[in-house]
């Protein structure tokens, strides 16, 4: 089982991989690569094609988001090979007709910047440091370039580059910054494509902290999402809510209910200050395990 403890991103690929040995029908495929040249992976449970979406590590603070998901795929690979339940109901069953498949890591070189400093952007470390200023390493979200992933996306769009101005924010920055224009970054794009090319059901999308539920973006909001939400409220003790100012444009979870007409949620995992201490974890993932059965059984 995973621990509660800090990993590198090569540490999180490792473990990923040797998940992958151990349990041979979890699929790890390399989607591509970041800014810097990081792998981005993505990791299959089932072999039908109508899948549920699980993608963590937006941003480079949030780190407990990956561990959170490669713990999920973990527990579900162990349930499926014992042939037993999962949150009181058999996971076989429960995955009938389709399959999981996850994300634990967008943003993996936002998540080093985080974790090891400037350093280890490689060529593009300079530009971090300046773009960073005076402000701590550990609080950086976006990725190489400073452009924030989870507002990169084009939904609402020209709305959010309206509210960064009035919030001051004209460039590359350590957070909140959505780039020039929506999948401008190939993180963003190779998620963008994931779900083109993919018949996804629905998106949950890990963020933290603040133990709420977003589940809606406006007129595009299938009636099927606050049913959903309500139950992953009631699984969870998480709060169904909705997000303000730049962060209620421009996020995954809204272009993929805009593109495709599907429930889409963004989950704020524990309480806290960014990046959360790894020793909750495993309280946060008690607190999710049966938001999860509901997810990929419903």
């Amino acid at each position: 089982m995973i621990e509660q403890r800090e990993y590198s991103y090569a540490e999180l690929v490792a473990y990923l991989q040797n998940l992958a040995v151990k349990f041979p029908f979890l699929k790890l495929t390399q989607l591509g690569t970041s800014v810097a040249g990081r792998p981005i992976y993505s990791a299959q449970i089932g072999i039908d094609t109508k899948k549920v979406l699980y993608a963590g590590g937006f941003h480079g603070s949030e780190r407990l988001t990956c561990l959170v998901l490669i713990m999920f795929l973990e527990n579900l690979c162990e349930t499926l090979t014992d042939n037993t339940d999962f949150s009181l109901t058999n996971a076989r069953s429960a995955l009938f007709g389709k399959s999981v498949l996850a994300v634990p890591c967008v943003n993996p070189d936002g998540y080093e910047i985080s974790l090891n400093g400037p350093a280890t952007a490689g060529t593009y470390a300079d530009s971090v440091r300046q773009i960073l200023g005076n402000n701590e390493h550990k609080y950086w979200n976006a990725n190489v370039r400073g452009v924030d992933i989870n507002h990169n996306f084009d939904a609402g769009f020209e709305i959010l580059k309206q509210l960064e101005r009035q919030q001051g924010i004209t460039g590359p920055a350590p957070r909140r910054y959505g780039g020039q224009a929506p999948e401008s970054e190939p993180e963003t794009k190779i998620m963008a494509d994931l779900c083109r090319n993919n018949d996804i059901l629905q998106l949950l999308a890990f963020h933290s902290q603040g133990e709420e539920i977003y589940w809606q973006y406006g007129e595009y909001t299938p009636e099927k999402s606050y049913r959903l939400a309500r139950l992953f409220e009631t699984a969870s003790g998480y709060k169904m809510a909705a997000p303000s100012g730049t962060a209620s444009h421009g996020g995954f979870k809204d272009w993929f209910i805009q593109t495709f007409r599907r429930p889409g949620f963004t989950l704020e995992i524990g309480k806290g200050e960014n990046p959360l201490p790894p020793d909750q974890l495993y309280s946060i993932y008690a607190r999710l395990y049966e938001l999860f059965l509901l997810s990929f059984a419903l």
